[in-house]
């Protein structure tokens, strides 16, 4: 039978296979314990990337229909989303965003690795937007390390609202792991919004973006992520 680490391992190798990706840090990946991984975001494909290629598995949310859909290519996604490490959440709750990031923290508390988009959705300019406070959170909830990543390229893989993939060069870097206080769930919002900048600032030195000074939001009629 074939293993999830298998298929995830398999993806991988096609991916440096055919982009030839430059990576950067992977060996400052905590070896042990759970971690936040916190990203720049360009692709709907960035999570796969890291998931795929990072040392240790990473559970990032996906769409709940990518688990759910029918026949033999639903069958397919599901193994293929389950394998690489996603989690289904129904986005179209207005809770979800809240659940997701608690969801988050008890994995992270039992010693897993997770990952956030603190510019929740995709940048579609290739600016490097204001970070949300949910990372700052989870960061000081939880109170394990954080593992800043700056991806460059991987928007060209697959254009915005397009099926198709185009293999194409792109780089991850991850940086050295930052360490907050565990002040558990409430906190005061000041010490969360300079965890966040924080954070923030260490994924812009990463993935070299211009910064705006705004949060980002998706085009009328498109989801995040």
């Amino acid at each position: 039978m074939v293993t999830h680490d298998a298929i995830r391992k398999s993806f991988a190798g096609v991916v440096k296979l055919t982009c030839r990706p430059t990576i950067t840090g992977l060996e400052k990946v905590p070896s042990e314990g759970g971690f936040i991984v916190a990203s720049n975001h360009l692709s709907f494909l960035d999570s796969v990337l890291i998931q795929a290629t990072f040392p240790r598995p990473v559970s990032f949310f996906a769409k709940a229909e990518y688990f759910t859909q029918p026949g033999l290519r639903g069958k397919a996604m599901k193994i293929f989303f389950e394998s690489v490490g996603s989690v289904p959440v129904e986005r179209q709750k207005q809770s979800a965003s809240v659940e997701a990031l608690y969801e988050l923290g008890d994995i992270a508390r039992s010693g897993h690795g997770v990952g956030i988009y603190p510019e929740g959705t995709r940048s579609r300019d290739g600016r490097l937007y204001r970070g949300k406070n949910g990372v700052g959170w989870l960061a000081l909830a939880t109170g394990v390390p954080v593992v800043p990543v700056g991806l460059k390229g991987t928007q060209h893989l697959q254009a915005p609202d397009k099926n198709m993939i185009k293999p194409h060069h792109f780089e991850m870097h991850v940086g050295q792991p930052l360490h907050f206080d565990k002040l558990g769930e409430k906190h005061p919002l000041p010490v969360r919004r300079e965890a966040t900048s924080r954070i923030m600032d260490a994924i812009a030195e990463l993935s070299g973006q211009e910064r705006a000074a705004g949060y980002n939001a998706p085009p009328a009629g498109a989801e995040a992520g």
